[in-house]
């Protein structure tokens, strides 16, 4: 088992949690029934009219 020799410091912590920040959502606006959703997702036409 992979043992550390001393305490990282916040800053290296920091570093390393650089990219776990939270992202928005990339919507997509369809003008045939005038509302957001999400890319690559199916949507059922019938019942969003």
């Amino acid at each position: 088992m992979a043992v550390q020799k001393s305490k990282k410091s916040r800053s290296k912590r920091g570093h390393r949690r650089s990219h776990k920040g939270l992202k928005l959502p990339n919507l997509y606006f369809n003008k045939e029934i005038g509302k957001f959703h999400l890319y690559h997702h199916i949507i059922d036409l019938k019942k969003n009219k």
